[in-house]
Parts: C-alpha cells; sequence; structure tokens
C-alpha cells in the first residue's frame, strides 16, 4: 500500500505525476464534497502537500489523526498554524533558496514595469496607438532610492540586484544586519519617506498584517512605487487603492493580494499600476526545484527521519 497524502492545490503535472507514482494522492481542491473526501480518507493520510497561500486550516489538520507533515510548496508558512503543528508533533517544512532568485527578479521587473509605463507601452502598441502619437513618458530607476521592508533571503537578493542599477539601498527590519552596507532605519515610515521605491520582502502572518499602513503609504507619497513581491496581509488594501485614486502614491508594481485571487476592480483601469496573480516563483526551473525539496521533506518525514528544510 502507497502512503497516503493529501494535495491542497494542483501543482506542475510533472510533480503530480511524481506524486502519483510513489503515494496514493487524495485531491482536496478537486473533490466536489471536500467534507466527505477527509471523512473518508483522513484516518489514512500522513502528508500534506500544500502552497504558501492555501496553507492547511485548522479544520483540516484535525481530521487527520495520522499526520506526521505538512509540506508547503513555497516560504510563507501564514496559513499554517505551527503551534498547532508543533504540539502535534506534526513538521512543517518549507522551499527555502531555491525561489529567492525569481523573486527578486520579478521585484526588479515590476520596479521597471511601473516605473517604464512597460505594460502601458505593451498596450499602446498592440493597439496601433503608436502612428498617430506617442506615450506619456517614464520614470528613471537608475540611481533611485530604494527601500526594502525585510532584509532576509529575498530583500538581499533583491538589494544585490539593485546595487546594478546604482541606487541607494536602505532597510527596516527587526533585525539590524551589520553584515551589509545598506542603511537600516529604525521604522518603516521613516525608510518610506527616504525611498523612491519601496519593495515588500516581508513573511506574511499575526506579526506583520498590516504594517505597510497609510502613513506608510502617505510617506512614500506622489511620486513614490509600492512593490510587494511577499504577502498581500502585510499592505493595508483599502488604504493603498484609496492613495493610488487619490493620486497620494506614484504606482504600485503587486504580485501578491489581500483576498487571492480577488483584486480590487479599482485598480484594474489605472496606468501605473502592474498586476500579477502571484507569479514571482512560477518558473518552470524554480517550480521543479521547489518541488524536489517539497517530495525530499516529505519521503524523510514518512521514512522517520528529519525533513530536510522543515522549520517546525
Amino acid at each position: 500500500m502507497k502512503p497516503e497524502i493529501l494535495l491542497m492545490e494542483p501543482m506542475m503535472p510533472e510533480v503530480e505525476a511524481r506524486l502519483d507514482a510513489t503515494y496514493e494522492v487524495h485531491r482536496l481542491f478537486d473533490a466536489p464534497d471536500q467534507q466527505a473526501l477527509l471523512a473518508r480518507v483522513g484516518a489514512g493520510v500522513r502528508a500534506i502537500v500544500t502552497g504558501g497561500g492555501t496553507g492547511a486550516a485548522n479544520a483540516v489538520i484535525d481530521a487527520l489523526p495520522a499526520l506526521e507533515i505538512i509540506a508547503i510548496n513555497g516560504i510563507g508558512t501564514d496559513a499554517v498554524d505551527l503551534e498547532r503543528a508543533r504540539a502535534r508533533g506534526i513538521r512543517v517544512s518549507t522551499t527555502p533558496d531555491v525561489l529567492t532568485d525569481d523573486v527578486a527578479d520579478m521585484a526588479l521587473a515590476l520596479m521597471l514595469a511601473v516605473a517604464r509605463r512597460i505594460c502601458v507601452g505593451d498596450r499602446f502598441v498592440r493597439a496601433g496607438g503608436w502612428k498617430s502619437g506617442g506615450v506619456k513618458l517614464g520614470s528613471k530607476v537608475s540611481g533611485k532610492r530604494l527601500g526594502i521592508l525585510g532584509l532576509g533571503r529575498v530583500g538581499r537578493a533583491i538589494a544585490r540586484r539593485a546595487e546594478a542599477f546604482g541606487m541607494a539601498i536602505a532597510y527596516t527590519d527587526l533585525h539590524h544586519h551589520a553584515d551589509t552596507p545598506y542603511h537600516r532605519y529604525p521604522t518603516l515610515v521613516e525608510l518610506a519617506h527616504e525611498s523612491d521605491f519601496l519593495v515588500i520582502a516581508a513573511s506574511g502572518g499575526a506579526g506583520s498584517r498590516g504594517i505597510v499602513d497609510a502613513a506608510t503609504i502617505a510617506a512614500l507619497g506622489p511620486d513614490g512605487v509600492l512593490v510587494n513581491v511577499a504577502r498581500g496581509s502585510v499592505v493595508d488594501q483599502p488604504a493603498l487603492v484609496a492613495a493610488l485614486t487619490d493620486g497620494r502614491l506614484g504606482g504600485a508594481g503587486l504580485d501578491v493580494f489581500a483576498h487571492e485571487p480577488e483584486v480590487p476592480e479599482a485598480l484594474w483601469q489605472m496606468e501605473n499600476v502592474v498586476l500579477m496573480p502571484h507569479q514571482a516563483s512560477a518558473t518552470v526551473e524554480t517550480r521543479l526545484a521547489m518541488a524536489d525539496l517539497v517530495l525530499a521533506n516529505v519521503a524523510a518525514r514518512l521514512a522517520g527521519g528529519e525533513p530536510p528544510t522543515a522549520v517546525v
């Protein structure tokens, strides 16, 4: 008998095929009646495979008495109750490092797309508008001031890329990172006030919920650009939409949102906003590397060992 696992969301076909070859996979996302599926198979499920945004609700975890590991295909743990998992001896693993470069690349891509109006220009050319005129000038990125919220793996990778653009880099974080040359501001508002671009690279969860608030957005100002490649929950989304609507914020590049896949309709037609459907780590190479880690974590735990990238 193959070990039983619960798959919370779709993965690449190649990855699902690898899971099917090794495990009895129960696809919760595809079940017409999820509660009925949990009642039928829950007693035998030993692992959950999920994404960082989807996680695993406590009701699901509680329905799986034999659960040994929650393997997250991503680096976010805010959608899993880590204390609940720890209390039951359930390991929780993530896929660190392998997605760092792609997320950092997306941050720079969003900065450039907003400032240089790349999506606007693309639509303009496709609509035949170039024959009758030009488009509004964009803004320079090179040499500007970059503020980074969260100087972890992703934040540092963003900073390294920004160095090549000659940007003045600063950050705010819970900790001072003496091993970097970047200036640390003690508060997010101070960082925003001294930034042309503010990139969010902080972890989600209760401790960071809504910390990019109206005051931070106001400090960034009508010429500033906010880029979020972290979690939508980190930003006060109504305050962000209001500031963009009123012209109190210069622009935004957003890969994540508060209630995905819902995106505020007010943002849809804004030319100073670039929207992505949570795709920062979405390259073939990275998703396959992430899958390798997910599979390694599950295999290790179900064999009685420690998952190589466990956080709990």
